[in-house]
């Protein structure tokens, strides 16, 4: 009876070590950016970034689960053109004084195999919000050798609709609805 008690204890530490809490990770704002890319009259693809951003990852590699919370700051936008970038966050397109920022929410990870494949969430612009899936097409975690702690990112990307958002302007003249983004996100474990 005493043996029987002792496996099953030991049998209960080893399984919930085996599944043990996510980890918590910070976004390296240095390594994490969203871009976006539009045609501009089928001639050439307007693209462009937003630098301010903060966010953390809640990440458990063994029960393949996550949650994201990263958010934009919109007046941030850069396009390395000044007079672009004040154009996109005037009232007529982006609207940053009266939606400050963007912001993705995700508690979906799915997997293919022990490969992330996609994460599924919700993204919050001009304060509608709409779920998206971003693809991962590449993800890892490594141990940063100056940071001394193990960092995870990846390279995510989603086409949207951006009218399902609000953001009508030019549809008019010929701009297409589809924005593509693109994320890179790197987060450091806390």
């Amino acid at each position: 009876m005493r043996k029987s008690l002792f496996a099953l204890a030991a049998t209960a530490v080893l399984a919930t070590a085996a599944h043990a809490a996510p980890a918590t990770y910070a976004i390296d704002p240095t390594h994490t950016f969203a871009t976006f890319e539009i045609s501009h009259f089928g001639a050439s693809v307007n693209r462009g970034r937003f630098d301010k951003k903060q966010g953390t990852v809640q990440f458990d590699k063994a029960g393949k689960s996550g949650k994201v919370e990263i958010t934009f700051d919109v007046a941030s936008v850069n396009t390395g053109t000044a007079v672009f970038d004040k154009d996109l966050i005037a009232e007529e397109i982006l609207n940053a004084a009266k939606y400050p920022t963007a912001k993705f929410v995700s508690d979906k990870f799915h997997f293919n195999g022990d490969k992330l494949a996609s994460v599924d969430g919700k993204l919050t612009l001009l304060g509608n919000t709409q779920p998206v899936t971003l693809k991962a097409n590449q993800f890892a975690c490594y141990e940063n050798p100056m940071l001394k702690r193990e960092v995870c990112g990846g390279d995510f990307e989603t086409t949207i609709d951006r009218t399902a958002f609000g953001l009508n302007y030019g549809i008019d003249w010929g701009f297409p609805k589809n924005v593509r983004l693109v994320m890179q996100i790197e987060a450091v474990k806390q």
